[in-house]
């Protein structure tokens, strides 16, 4: 369908807008975005209705927040109309690079169709007093935050600069949602690192920051594969009935475990 991906068997990325208010070298839509005029057709829409597994649809694009309010309305509405799902998100980075986008008005169209807004920050220094004004707004009207951050070499991939974003989300009432890896796309390669330095932060934090802080470490699978989180610390072996686990220090600690699922 056009402006759908439908990669998870209950949820799906409806494109409601092409265009951005920056452009990021890494970002995974670079190939589609940067174009104006688009509009989901309506059969997108019947689409979504025949589908009755689909219970989450995450509206993104480009940035939905370029849309003026009445047009978000009207989305919104449309997907509100479809009795089976269940939650609406929308990813956007405007609250940190065009927060004066972020009015009482567009709080409570979000509020009113009980979005989850998904935003986009990479680096404690977005944070900002404008963009803090914007987060109140939101928070205000009882719009619901996560955030989403690609870790990328040089900007972002030391603990302390992560501790400081993810401490500051957490204080302007964002929780760390995702800590992505740098999609390979073309012109990337200067700003991924390594699989084990991502997971080499996840395990410092571990040790730093409230579990609130912590986001889910990730790739996106290439190929259509889809998220695919890693943990650091998953490791374990059985010993007889006790699981024994490798905690962030490299400690290991038993757990007592059944060894058959009833």
């Amino acid at each position: 369908m056009p402006g759908l991906v439908h990669t998870y068997p209950d949820k799906v990325l409806l494109l409601a807008a092409l265009n951005c208010a920056v452009y990021c070298r890494y970002c995974t839509r670079g190939r589609l975005v940067g174009s104006k005029g688009w509009t989901i057709p309506d059969e997108t829409f019947q689409y979504l209705g025949k589908h009755t597994e689909i219970r989450d649809v995450l509206v993104s694009g480009g940035d939905p927040l370029l849309l003026s309010d009445t047009e978000l309305d009207e989305l919104f509405s449309k997907v509100r109309k479809i009795p089976q799902i269940r939650t609406i998100r929308l990813g956007s980075k405007l609250p940190s690079v065009q927060p004066s986008r972020i009015t009482p008005e567009l709080a409570d169209i979000l509020a009113k169709h009980r979005v989850w807004l998904q935003l986009h920050v990479i680096h404690p220094d977005e944070l900002t007093e404008e963009m803090t004004r914007a987060l109140d707004t939101l928070a205000g009207a009882g719009v619901p935050m996560v955030s989403q951050t690609v870790l990328l070499k040089g900007i972002n991939d030391s603990a302390d600069t992560l501790t400081d974003l993810f401490y500051g989300l957490l204080e302007r009432r964002v929780k760390p949602y995702y800590l992505f890896q740098c999609d390979p796309i073309t012109g990337s390669s200067a700003f991924r690192t390594p699989v084990e330095k991502g997971l080499q932060l996840i395990r410092e934090l571990q040790a730093r920051v409230s579990g609130l802080a912590l986001p889910h470490y990730c790739i996106d699978a290439p190929g259509g594969g889809g998220k695919i989180t890693l943990l650091p610390n998953s490791q374990f072996r059985r010993e007889g009935s006790e699981i024994v686990l490798t905690n962030y220090e490299g400690k290991e600690y038993r757990y007592p475990d059944n060894e058959t699922v009833s």
